[in-house]
């Protein structure tokens, strides 16, 4: 904020979205990079205010590359290289590719891991789902179960990998990993184990493990689950916010929202929500409030208060503990997204669900502002830059509309054979992965 009253500009239509996109420039330094799942703070705003508006295979593309295997993960960008992971169909080979941000060419192809004996993954979701992370001259990859591992960028050695880690994961692996000062952080929810693990970076070496707190309620006289594995399963992202100068790391597994110290592991607090599973987004933050939909099968959007330590509060509660404020602020139980995440924009809260329906609340109040259907189906998050919103469908349509109160449609591109990955910003490019290929639009 400090930065846009500076700069004497004092009449804009969407003076506080301008205003975060001024602070994540300053923050960030810059708009070339796009270093994990998200963007450069993870909650998909991207600070360049001249992305292309129309684009198709014969306009605005600049160039088009086909990527081998089938993968879900998302594109990281640095120092003029895009990294992306994929694996084969069947799972038994992945791989990390990297590929020449300015001219589409295929720089490395690299294979991380072979898998004698890969779990089962349902045809919806790939080998390769979770999003690397860069930080510096290392790339973090994790495929879950079937291992993790970190790269030298510029020499291709892998550092160090870890395959230790193991859970069921049911369906697939989904959680993508994210840093925050010396530890990598990775989620492991599956159907057997439900975990959090912070590696050293530098190392990978275990710095804590904590197991989830949530008691299921579900196990039968032997100790075994007597339900559906996904009643357990997540493929949630986390991410690190800063509460009252305290650094807090937020990890949504199934029926929970947890808040961890990200130093120790240990459990600041907890809020459940027992009628939800499989929550398979990243939070954002704002207002005070966390932001978070509370997965399948209907789910709602929360906007949650953050909770004292020691807290295991009801989301479905009406109250909070004594002396303690309602612990959700407020919550919207129509077109609420499975697996998009949420867009925070100034005091507006964007989401688009799974099935096409984009809504913007105030993400004061609660209050929805509208809903409007925009069709399609989608998996991948939205963006938000120069005003705008990006929707980007399994069936390759992306619809463009006002980051703005009112609903208004500012285009439709058709490109591709669908995306399930979320895309990447570098300066005025947005690199998009569809199911085959990889691709750089901009003007």
């Amino acid at each position: 904020m400090t930065q846009f009253l500076r700069t004497g500009i004092v009449r804009l239509t969407h003076t506080v979205f301008v205003a975060i996109l001024a602070v994540g420039c300053a923050v960030h330094g810059g708009t070339s990079d796009w270093p994990q799942f998200r963007g450069p703070a993870g909650n998909g705003i991207a600070a360049t205010t001249n992305l292309p508006l129309t684009w198709s295979e014969t306009n605005n593309l600049e160039w088009k590359t086909p990527i081998h295997g089938k993968a879900w993960s998302s594109p990281v960008i640095a120092d003029g290289r895009i990294w992306l992971t994929t694996a084969t169909e069947d799972g038994r080979e992945l791989f990390v590719v990297s590929v020449d941000l300015a001219t589409g060419k295929i720089l490395r192809d690299q294979k991380l891991f072979d898998v004698e004996k890969p779990q089962y993954c349902i045809p919806f979701n790939s080998y390769a789902s979770p999003t690397p992370v860069i930080d510096g001259d290392r790339l973090y990859a994790t495929f879950g179960t079937a291992g993790t591992a970190c790269v030298d960028l510029n020499s291709g050695q892998v550092l160090w990998t870890r395959r230790d880690l193991e859970c069921n994961h049911f369906r697939g692996a989904g959680s993508s990993p994210i840093i925050h000062g010396n530890f990598l952080f990775l989620n492991f929810d599956g159907s057997d184990k439900q975990f959090v693990v912070a590696l050293d970076k530098q190392t990978g070496r275990t710095a804590w493990l904590v197991n989830r707190s949530m008691d299921y309620k579900d196990l039968d006289a032997g100790g075994k689950p007597q339900v559906d594995g996904d009643y357990r399963k997540a493929f949630a992202t986390c991410q690190v916010i800063e509460v009252g100068g305290t650094p807090l790391l937020l990890s949504q597994g199934s029926k929970a929202l947890y808040a961890y110290d990200p130093r120790s592991g240990e459990e600041v607090w907890r809020l459940e929500d027992r009628s939800s599973y499989s929550g398979s987004t990243r939070p954002v933050f704002g207002h005070g409030l966390v932001y978070c939909p509370s997965g399948f099968p209907g789910g709602e959007v929360l906007a949650i208060r953050p909770g004292h330590k020691g807290e295991a509060l009801d989301a479905r509660s009406t109250n909070g503990l004594p002396g303690i404020q309602l612990q959700v602020a407020w919550r919207a139980k129509r077109n609420a997204p499975k697996k998009p995440s949420l867009l925070l924009l100034g005091e507006l809260l964007f989401a688009v669900d799974d099935n096409g329906t984009v809504t913007c609340w105030d993400a004061v109040k609660g209050e929805t502002l509208w809903s409007e259907s925009i069709g399609g189906h989608f998996s991948a998050s939205p963006l938000a830059a120069a005003g705008r919103v990006y929707c980007f469908s399994e069936e390759g349509k992306t619809t463009v509309i006002a980051a703005d109160r009112t609903f208004k449609k500012l285009a439709e591109n058709q490109l591709g054979n669908g995306f399930m990955a979320s895309p990447a910003v570098s300066g005025e490019a947005l690199i998009l992965r569809s199911r085959t290929h990889l691709y750089r639009v901009g003007e």
